[in-house]
């Protein structure tokens, strides 16, 4: 069986699953459950001066009948005394001494840097993350996002963190920036020995319609908060991504965003990271999920003769590119099966209004009674449209043509005059 040992950071633990640092880890007690129920490590919810929170504090998107999709929270870092949150890490790293046990900070001064530091380290934290990113509440009083945003300010403040600290140190980036690479090199640069990305998204989730209050609502008011759930996981790739192939870029990643099933979890590990972290999911369905994600995660990796975890880590990076190092020769079309095929008709309503009108009605009935829809494949220009909205899997698949022209970039083409097929589709 594949060995999902993991060291990220320097900071080892028996899966890759971690707790992100959020209410499902704001106590020692969420933590053991955590930790009986399989989950490798946590990332203790951020500690600080405690705060009083607000009352609501989340929302989420229903899309399709589906809630949280994309959830939104306005609560901040934890509102418990440090006291205790110091004695229940000690209490949890004594039951589970194998487990990761990370701890997120954020404090403001070099001197509350240096204090809390300490306190983490003599409470038996394996690491520490430096919470660069919360993009409400914290960020007006000059800590969380309004740090990750500034690469100036990040190296400073990791180079504290590094200067006072005996155990890894991890910071934790912000998404709500242009370009995630300068940043990720400024904590490089301030000694960090890895990052954690992304945290939430500076966002609104919506407007109650009845009030009309932003949503969550406090008291006939609202403010922004921090979006995440499944819906981020793209933008979390995108960047996590985007360090993980940066020449320039050496460090180990924490992958966080929209992880949902171990499938998510591999896109995060095959695109840089060494341990993913996850929040939103368990906030739905319970610290339980991670039983499936360690079962489906060595189910693959079995099937592929996978037998660590290193062994996968970054196998997609080479493939992510830039749009000009693309094959503008490589041609796929859509077929459809018609024995699948039910009739909706879905596909040629998206390729009509939404595509590049090649799929049109069919003139013949199959033994079924399903009228099949032909695809025009001389104006195909492949795009998937019609596969993303076909409700039958594997009913529509698109397949390679082979149009007899040689691979071309468009860089190529600008800088050497290579030969490009010919263009295809009704407004080609």
């Amino acid at each position: 069986m594949a060995d999902l040992t993991t060291t990220c950071a320097g900071i080892t633990s028996p899966n890759p699953f971690w707790l992100a640092s959020a209410p499902p880890t704001n106590s020692g007690e969420q933590v053991l459950r955590a930790f009986d129920a399989g989950w490798g490590g946590a990332v203790w919810k951020t500690l600080g001066q405690p705060i009083q929170n607000v009352s609501s504090r989340f929302g989420a998107i229903q899309y399709r009948g589906v809630g949280g999709v994309g959830f939104n929270n306005i609560e901040l870092i934890t509102d418990r005394p440090l006291e205790a949150n110091f004695r229940e890490i000690a209490e949890v790293k004594k039951r589970w001494p194998k487990n990761a046990l990370v701890v997120s900070l954020m404090v403001e001064s070099r001197e509350e840097w240096k204090e809390i530091i300490a306190r983490s380290e003599d409470a038996g934290a394996d690491g520490l993350e430096l919470n660069f990113g919360c993009p409400h509440g914290m960020c007006e009083r000059g800590m969380g996002s309004a740090v990750g945003q500034e690469p100036v300010v990040n190296e400073r403040i990791t180079s504290w963190a590094k200067e006072f600290a005996t155990k890894p140190v991890l910071v934790k980036l912000t998404p709500n920036v242009g370009d995630i690479v300068p940043h990720g090199l400024a904590a490089q640069k301030g000694g960090a020995d890895g990052v954690s990305l992304i945290n939430t998204i500076k966002s609104i989730i919506g407007v109650d319609l009845d009030s009309l209050t932003p949503r969550p609502m406090v008291g006939g008011r609202s403010t922004n908060g921090g979006y995440c759930g499944a819906a981020v996981r793209p933008i979390a790739l995108h960047m996590v991504a985007a360090l993980a192939r940066d020449p320039r870029f050496r460090l180990p990643i924490s992958g966080i965003g929209g992880i949902t099933d171990w499938r998510d979890a591999l896109e995060f590990l095959l695109l840089g990271s060494s341990s993913v972290q996850v929040c939103t999911e368990v906030m739905l369905r319970g610290y339980r999920i991670v039983e499936d994600m360690i079962e489906g995660l060595e189910g693959w990796m079995d099937a592929r003769g996978f037998e660590r975890l290193d062994q996968l880590v970054g196998r997609s990076v080479p493939a992510f590119t830039e749009w000009g190092e693309l094959d503008l020769n490589y041609e796929i079309v859509a077929k459809i099966d018609a024995d699948k095929c039910i009739g909706c008709q879905l596909c040629m309503v998206a390729c009509h209004d939404g595509a590049h009108q090649c799929i049109h009605p069919g003139t013949e009935l199959t033994a079924a009674g399903v009228r099949v829809p032909v695809v025009d494949e001389a104006e195909c220009v492949g795009c998937n449209l019609c596969q993303i909205v076909c409700p039958v899997q594997g009913c529509i698949t698109m397949a390679q043509v082979d149009n007899g022209f040689a691979p071309a970039t468009w860089n190529e083409h600008v800088g050497h005059g290579a030969t490009l097929r010919p263009k295809k589709g009704s407004h080609g």
